[in-house]
């Protein structure tokens, strides 16, 4: 199958959509099917086969990490030459309105997914009363689509109670071959907790956004005797983080990919998530893999990865205690905490990037023959 893939963001880019991306790319040219990719020019013509095709865009102003790229009359001809069996569109906001315009045009089968779930960033950056209007921009456009993928249960239901059609759930993948327990190791425990080794050490690990509430992990590191904590990610709310965490042992590490990323996991006592936006929250499950335990936030798609008090701690959003709660319990309770770290790779082993981008491929398969019966009809 040929498939033409529109994203908001790609490599160099680090971030849950483009790890999601990047592992479902690799897997379907893996498994022989061919991927155009159209995104923001990030300097890249190839990845694991599959051509890049960069769209000169401007960083958002809020957001310079992203860029807005704006559709073109070439990439029709791009899609001309490939021949696409069906366009893929990634989060719909700008370059992806290209991929719901030549899907039309061009009558090729159209999927959407959702990843970003935008219309509750809205209210970290001042902008809430914007949020029914954002709801209708991503009516229209999803329901363009043939088929709708969502990464959790609960994004499914938010997506159909604002009357987004044909909605289904677009499984989770972790790589489990990359992210374990073994990869444990003093020096990074070391680099994390600044020579602190003997301290409880705290991890976050993704965006500095102001959308994920890496503020309130403050108060959890001060109820925690000795505690240390590593941030590790970059972001446009970075600055704002270092004023907020200046005087706590708190460190920012920047960004880490690969073994060093995996190390970062599995060398920490516990990995806090407070986010409440999240349709997803790849980034646990990678936790999970490396046997990290989780203290997180009951919202969004979390509670689809993490049960309480089996494979990691939920708290309620609501509660400003229930974080520092959930995280003294765990740090207190060593046997528990081994048996959290055992349940929660348990959990992450069942879910590959395989079985995620094989479960995509029927998705695919299933509205391209749809809608030829319904041509021939």
């Amino acid at each position: 199958m040929r498939i033409a893939l529109f994203t908001e963001t790609f490599l160099p880019k680090v971030d849950g959509i483009v790890t999601r991306l990047r592992h479902t790319v690799e897997h379907l040219q893996r498994n022989g099917d061919r991927v155009l990719i159209f995104s923001p020019d990030g300097g890249l013509t190839e990845y694991k086969g599959a051509r890049i095709y960069g769209v000169s865009g401007f960083p958002l102003p809020m957001y310079p990490e992203l860029k807005l790229a704006l559709p073109r009359p070439a990439i029709g001809r791009a899609l001309e030459e490939f021949k696409p069996d069906i366009i893929h569109v990634v989060n719909p906001a700008v370059l992806g309105l290209g991929g719901l315009y030549y899907a039309k045009a061009m009558q090729i089968p159209l999927v959407a997914s959702y990843h970003t779930h935008l219309p509750q960033y809205l209210q970290h950056y001042g902008l809430a009363m914007l949020e029914g209007f954002l709801w209708e921009l991503i009516k229209a456009s999803h329901n363009q689509a043939h088929l709708n993928l969502c990464t959790s249960t609960a994004m499914m239901q938010e997506l159909t109670s604002h009357g987004i059609e044909r909605v289904a759930l677009w499984q989770r993948g972790v790589d489990t071959e990359m992210f374990g327990q073994h990869l444990a190791s003093m020096e990074m425990r070391s680099r994390l907790s600044q020579g602190h080794t003997d301290c409880p050490l705290l991890l976050y690990v993704g965006r500095l956004g102001a959308e994920k509430e890496i503020d309130r992990i403050k108060q959890v590191l001060e109820a925690i005797p000795n505690a240390r904590l590593a941030l590790v990610g970059d972001g446009p709310h970075r600055q704002a983080l270092e004023q907020h965490f200046a005087g706590t042992p708190t460190h920012f590490v920047g960004y880490l990919q690969g073994l060093e990323l995996a190390s970062a996991f599995a060398s920490s006592d516990a990995f806090i998530f407070p986010s409440r936006t999240e349709t997803l929250g790849l980034v646990l499950l990678e936790a999970m893999a490396a046997g990290c335990p989780i203290v997180a936030a009951r919202s969004g798609g979390i509670p689809d990865i993490v049960s309480d008090g089996v494979n990691g701690y939920l708290f309620d959003p609501a509660d400003d205690q229930g974080a520092i709660a959930a995280t003294q319990r765990l740090l207190s309770h060593q046997e528990e905490r081994e048996t959290l770290r055992q349940k929660a790779r348990q959990e992450a082993e069942r879910w590959s990037w395989a079985a995620a981008t094989r479960q995509l491929q029927n998705y695919y398969r299933s509205v391209v023959y749809s809608q030829s019966m319904s041509s021939v009809a």
